[in-house]
């Protein structure tokens, strides 16, 4: 009887344990798990590039197209956007709490997140915080996601934060594969991003 009881304690103590070891995301697809984490470990130590692509944006009363250029160094990035929704030019940069949005003609505004400035300044609700992962085909690792693997196991679909993410192509570039084209679905916009030059790099832990 007390073999039982000392059996089933343990037990208890292990599915506590592996509760608690639960990750954020939930897993579908046809993908092979094994093959994602060694994917998504490769990526992550991308943390330096430089993109240069278009963006299209769709909203309930505007709609536009530009041209992207992402430079990013750590945490230090540098978004330029031209054309989308018709407001010209605009160019975000930034390191964690110390933002900055410069806008054609308008002015520059700062603020303590991207977000707040683009949805201040140019309507936008983008989750830019988020982006960071996405564009590299990651979901974010602070907060809960539902991935959808491809047959080579990296990202086909994402749910996130209200947001659905679909990964329509990807391109080998250093030996990386790298989002080419996504979509982005959520809060009243949909998003087109189409990468033309991926320059990944990895500067350091």
């Amino acid at each position: 009887m007390q073999l039982r009881h000392l059996l089933a304690a343990s037990l208890i103590i292990l599915l506590t344990g592996c509760a608690g070891l639960t990750p954020r995301e939930s897993l579908e697809g046809q993908g092979d798990a094994g093959l994602w984490q060694a994917h998504k470990q490769q990526i992550t130590k991308l943390d330096a590039w430089q993109i240069n692509g278009k963006v299209g944006i769709r909203a309930p009363q505007d709609s536009g197209s530009g041209t992207l250029f992402w430079l990013q160094r750590q945490d230090y990035y540098d978004i330029r956007l031209s054309g989308p929704l018709g407001r010209g030019a605009a160019r975000l940069t930034g390191r964690p709490g110390a933002i900055l949005l410069e806008v054609a003609n308008q002015g520059r505004y700062q603020a303590d997140s991207p977000e707040q400035l683009l949805q201040e300044q140019l309507g936008l609700n983008l989750p830019v915080s988020h982006l960071l992962w996405w564009i590299r085909g990651l979901p974010a690792p602070d907060s809960k996601s539902r991935v959808t693997l491809d047959g080579s196991s990296r990202l086909a679909r994402l749910e996130q934060d209200g947001w659905q993410v679909d990964y329509q192509r990807y391109a080998k570039q250093n030996g990386y594969a790298l989002p080419e084209r996504l979509k982005l679905f959520g809060h009243n916009l949909e998003v087109t991003l189409v990468i033309k030059d991926w320059q990944p790099r990895q500067l350091g832990l």
